[in-house]
């Protein structure tokens, strides 16, 4: 902003500084606390079965369960994440943004209290669905939320560091596990929503959703928080490109009418409702700037869900135990935890070095060769016979080989950048729907994975297992190849305009593009 003030007939020019990029970036992870608090109590809920199942299963005193009934608690919550996950999309177009942050937290805050109080099979059970249905409602929120409020310079640090909780999450409930008995642990873990709850209510809404909702002024007013508690000249030219866009999303869906014309003229509002929901689904959902970038986030979800971690998780201290590993199962899993930490902080570094794309390649074929490597130990050292259900079958031998094979996984997995892309590859109008889907259907898949590693051990023995996940992984490596784009740096309209294009049947990359060169 340009002042001009004359000074004995001289005119005198001075400029506004410009707010302070650090201040512009604390401002951002300040809005973003609350949804990191959320995603900090889903680290902890996804976890929760790990540090449980051990003092549960067979347990000679209080609450006990069997091989099934453990099998069962380990993943009834990823089957409950799905209705939740569904459900979360339409709350957050309908309440906005913030106030669909709060709401998420209350399933868990229940969740918890039943975990610590519950005096029965059912309610223990009830207790996880709970978790499960709660963790799902979270995804739509969260990846919103922080997608909406953040620079593109700087969205997908942000992102990055929102799963940062996540592993934050993990690690502090297996060091819960290590000092205090999974009753404790869940009332520990009820301190999360709580705060997350109370710091909402001190950020703004997205400006997107404002804008769309026609309420201006408070659009502005968080778009001057969000770069720094900053004043309107700062932030006027992004703010009005904000508002060149809400007037795209404001126009009807079905005929895209011109921007000088109200809603209320268009035709297709007087139709019958059901009519007209089933076309806006049509033209909002089945568009291709939805669905190529759903089918992408699904895929990758399956291939990294696939990749050898998260099938073990809820028994994975038994799993530790007949592989043979040289050290304790609980340290392992607590060593897990730190892995899982230690990547999601180097995570954010090297997606501003290497970009999303280069990492999620480097990081599937990591986990291939690491599951394969696994699997050709567990078929040479392993009896059939060793069955991680069965503590009594566990090999008597120790080794270093399947720890750090096991290590490798975490650190591969670690890498994955999915819940990256979840916040930013969809268009506005179908985003919250489209992330609740996308998270639905990962909790379905999770569901499957670690519900069928019991029966896959069972017919193919740890060996056979892990080689299942190698095949995945090595799959997941191609199909990212061909087929996952750069979006480091682009802006979410770049973004939605790239889906909206022409389709690229391989993603951008120097070896295809010298290839098509040698081919001219």
């Amino acid at each position: 902003m340009v002042h001009k003030f004359k000074i004995e007939s001289a005119e005198v020019e001075f400029r506004r500084p410009a707010i302070s990029r650090l201040r512009s970036v604390t401002s951002q992870v300040v809005a973003c606390m609350s949804p990191n608090l959320l995603l900090l109590d889903l680290g902890m809920a996804i976890s929760f079965s790990t540090i449980a199942v051990p003092d549960l299963l067979n347990a000679s005193e209080g609450l006990s369960l069997d091989e099934r009934q453990a099998s069962w608690f380990g993943n009834v919550a990823f089957l409950a994440q799905p209705i939740g996950a569904l459900l979360s999309g339409p709350m957050v177009d309908y309440c906005g943004r913030k106030k669909a942050n709060f709401i998420a937290n209350l399933p868990h805050v229940c969740a918890w209290l039943l975990m610590f109080f519950c005096w029965n099979l059912p309610t223990l059970f009830l207790a996880n669905i709970l978790l499960g249905f709660g963790t799902g409602v979270m995804e739509a929120p969260i990846n919103s939320y922080v997608g909406e409020v953040s620079e593109p310079t700087i969205r997908g640090a942000l992102c990055t560091l929102s799963q940062l909780f996540t592993s934050i999450g993990v690690f502090v409930m297996y060091f819960l596990g290590t000092v205090v008995d999974w009753r404790r642990a869940a009332l520990i873990c009820l301190v999360a929503p709580v705060l997350s709850m109370l710091l909402i209510l001190l950020v703004p809404d997205t400006p997107v959703w404002l804008l769309v909702h026609r309420r201006e002024k408070e659009a502005l007013k968080s778009l001057c928080y969000l770069r720094g508690w900053t004043t309107p000249e700062n932030v006027r030219e992004e703010f009005d490109d904000l508002v060149v866009y809400s007037k795209t999303l404001q126009q009807c869906v079905i005929c895209q009418q011109t921007n000088d014309k109200m809603p209320t003229d268009c035709e297709h509002d007087k139709m019958n409702i059901i009519k007209r929901l089933i076309l806006k689904f049509r033209y909002v959902m089945l568009c291709k700037e939805t669905l190529r970038p759903l089918l992408l986030v699904l895929l990758y979800f399956t291939f990294l869900v696939m990749s050898g971690l998260v099938p073990t998780r809820p028994n994975m201290v038994n799993v530790c135990g007949a592989l043979g590993m040289a050290h304790d199962g609980k340290n392992i899993v607590l060593m897990v935890g730190i892995l899982t930490l230690v990547t999601s902080i180097v995570t954010i570094g090297f997606i501003k070095i290497f970009g999303k794309r280069k990492l999620a390649l480097f990081a599937m074929l990591g986990a291939a060769i690491s599951c394969a490597a696994l699997s050709a130990y567990a078929k040479k050292n392993v009896p059939d016979s060793v069955f991680s259900y069965d503590t009594d079958t566990f090999p008597d031998t120790k080794s270093y080989v399947p720890l750090v094979l096991f290590y490798a996984i975490t650190i591969f997995n670690g890498f994955g950048v999915p819940w990256v892309l979840l916040g930013e590859v969809f268009p506005f109008r179908s985003r919250a729907t489209a992330q609740g889907i996308a998270a639905a259907l990962n909790y379905v898949v999770t569901f499957i994975a670690t519900k069928t590693f019991i029966d896959l051990e069972t017919s193919t023995h740890l060996w056979g297992t892990y080689a299942v996940y190698a095949a995945f992984s090595f799959l997941g490596t191609i199909y990212l190849y061909f087929f996952l784009p750069e979006t480091e740096g682009k802006s979410l309209q770049e973004i939605e305009s790239y889906y909206n294009g022409k389709l690229k049947t391989f993603a951008d990359d120097p070896v295809i593009n010298l290839f098509k060169r040698f081919k001219r």
